[in-house]
């Protein structure tokens, strides 16, 4: 079966080097059933509306570093630009308390639910 896809990614995230790193080693471990393409990442909450309207996700992540009211208001912004987008928050704080194995793991075992 061939993968679904492709989604065009756009994340937030203050740390753009690590979303990448990231981001890539899902990409990487879901490519059989999925096809992402990391577009852009907005490294501020001021960013997100510019960045989704250059890149046309139709899907965002917001990184574990925003608190859920600061996720709400980026998938809001994102949301006025592209009303379709699929959206998806890491809990905050996972990164530092977990680390980056535990962000992967969290994410691949989400994406089905969300590209579904």
């Amino acid at each position: 079966m061939a993968p679904t896809g492709p989604f065009r990614l756009v994340t937030v995230n203050t740390a753009p080097e690590r979303a990448k790193r990231l981001i890539g080693r899902v990409v990487e471990d879901v490519k059989e059933q999925y096809t992402i393409v990391h577009a852009a990442n907005a490294a501020s909450i001021d960013e997100v509306r510019k960045t989704v309207e250059e890149a046309q996700p139709n899907v965002l992540f917001t990184a574990s570093m925003w608190t859920p009211e600061e996720a709400k208001q980026i998938i809001a912004i994102a949301k006025e630009v592209v009303s379709d987008l699929k959206t998806f928050s890491l809990p905050q704080g996972m990164q530092v308390e977990k680390g980056p194995d535990a962000v992967v793991e969290y994410i691949k075992e989400n994406l089905p639910a969300l590209l579904g």
